[in-house]
């Protein structure tokens, strides 16, 4: 089954001008916690919901900051020709829940998540576990 089969075909994008409330707002309208942001027709970066707590607010910038002072750059993605298991692999590998998806063009024509995979497709549950590994901070089972 190939990545074109699952993915979300509309989403919704942010502007690295964008601010963090207009985001948030896109995010609370489409029921997300990521956009892709693009920049003309170049995907240019990403912002999640958290990006916005850890990078911005936790920095104290409110909401008129903009949306390329919590993105991160260096944007992961597959292509939609892709193998749904070569892809869950691959999230596992670097640990991401989501990828932009891209036509061979190198344009955005969608996003899929573990949650779209995992409707579809039995090789979810590898990948969700290696992306879903605690780190020590956050172990709850360690004694404290």
């Amino acid at each position: 089954m190939k990545i074109s089969e699952v993915m979300t075909r509309d989403a919704k994008l942010a502007s690295p001008n964008d601010t963090l409330q207009h985001a948030a707002k896109l995010m609370k309208a489409c029921d997300c916690g990521v956009l892709p942001v693009a920049e003309g027709d170049r995907l240019v970066g990403m912002i999640t919901d958290r990006d916005i707590a850890v990078r911005c607010i936790a920095e104290g910038k409110g909401p008129d900051a903009k949306v390329r002072d919590a993105m991160t750059q260096d944007v992961k993605y597959c292509f939609e020709d892709e193998d749904v298991s070569r892809v869950c692999a691959n999230m596992s590998e670097i640990q991401v829940r989501r990828l932009p998806v891209m036509n061979r063009n190198k344009r955005l024509v969608g996003i899929v998540s573990l949650g779209d995979l995992a409707r579809q497709s039995p090789a979810t549950g590898r990948a969700l576990h290696g992306i879903t590994k605690p780190s020590q901070q956050h172990n709850q089972s360690s004694a404290a």
